[in-house]
């Protein structure tokens, strides 16, 4: 599940991720230590903690006031975290591995999910499209500096495919659903809820899962806090973190109770955009790890040698090789932080 993890965009994507928003992270003022708030930045994942969102879970845990702001793309998630525009974000490994080798000040402190089988490159049904070596002047719909685009060009130089020969189109989740409806594209590759919608009149050419297990390289989503934010609120992140850990158990416990018309269901539709309906086989399709699982080397814990900061190097080393980053550390630990973690699995 978790070998060398990587995840990689495409070469304009990291400078145009990150760049901006590293020049304002020096001007925008700091959160005032004591202030009991925070701005989280999520995405349209279809993910347990939704139902922690819509009970106020979090805010009851902690006493703080939060305000969630649902932004469209891991690279509007890394450019908020750097303006200080949000002091929590929700992203995948890859625009992470960006954010970290452009020097945007976060700590990952929890892994969401194992992203698995449920991001997947699916193909327009009539589209002549039945290999990867087919796609070649093709349009592909991918959001840059996503784990997606990360695995599509992967998968591309595993089947021998010049990413050039490939038209590759920088769409957000909700713009690939409308390109898929107008007939604009021929393929994309994305999550719930936009991946269930769009393998109704396409064909899944590969998944995520497929491509890890081929080459090694697998792909997870994440959470990140600033420094400053950490800093000075430690006891809220711990609270944040057993409330994480909490929901994923509630569902991972007894999945199948996570029906169509049950409460957490209509959450995860509600927060994300899904229909209902389409939530419970998403769920199915990733594997969510304990806390106890994420404080060991598999994922955060370990330094230098864990797995999440194994990957982010590996994954920092192919966004070079594509001309998306400057430099890759030497050392992504830097950008882990598995305290809560522990806490949490104690």
């Amino acid at each position: 599940m978790t070998t060398s993890i990587n995840r990689t965009r495409r070469h304009i994507s990291a400078a145009l991720v990150l760049a901006s928003a590293l020049g304002a992270a020096t001007s925008l003022p700091v959160q005032a230590a004591g202030a009991k708030e925070v701005v989280i930045g999520y995405q349209d994942m279809v993910l347990p903690w939704r139902y922690a969102q819509e009970t106020q879970a979090v805010e009851k845990a902690t006493g703080y006031k939060i305000t969630y702001r649902k932004l469209g793309s891991g690279a509007e998630i890394t450019r908020a975290l750097a303006s200080g525009a949000i002091q929590i974000g929700e992203a995948g490994s890859s625009p992470f591995a960006a954010a970290l080798s452009q020097g945007v000040p976060i700590q990952i402190f929890w892994v969401a999910d194992n992203i698995n089988n449920a991001e997947a490159l699916v193909t327009r049904k009539g589209s002549d499209v039945k290999s990867l070596a087919d796609l070649k002047g093709k349009k592909i719909g991918i959001p840059y500096v996503s784990t997606s685009h990360f695995h599509a060009l992967v998968a591309l130089q595993a089947a021998g495919v010049n990413p050039k020969d490939v038209k590759i189109l920088n769409l957000r989740p909700p713009e690939i659903l409308a390109a898929w409806e107008r007939g604009d594209i021929d393929a994309a590759f994305v999550w719930d809820p936009v991946l269930a919608k769009i393998k109704q009149n396409g064909e899944v050419l590969t998944t995520s899962g497929q491509i890890a297990a081929q080459t090694g390289k697998a792909t997870f989503d994440a959470l990140a806090v600033r420094n400053d934010f950490a800093k000075n609120n430690d006891a809220f992140l711990q609270q944040f973190v057993k409330v994480l850990g909490e929901t994923d158990k509630r569902y991972s416990a007894n999945p199948n109770a996570w029906t169509a018309d049950s409460a957490e269901v209509k959450a995860i539709a509600k927060w994300s955009g899904a229909e209902p309906a389409s939530v419970p086989d998403s769920l199915k399709l990733y594997a969510f790890v304990s806390p106890a699982d994420q404080a060991s080397a598999q994922w955060l814990g370990g330094g230098k040698t864990s797995v999440v900061a194994q990957s982010l190097q590996a994954t920092a080393q192919f966004l070079q090789a594509q001309g998306s980053v400057q430099q890759v550390l030497p050392d992504y630990s830097v950008g882990v932080n598995d305290t809560w973690v522990r806490r949490a699995a104690q």
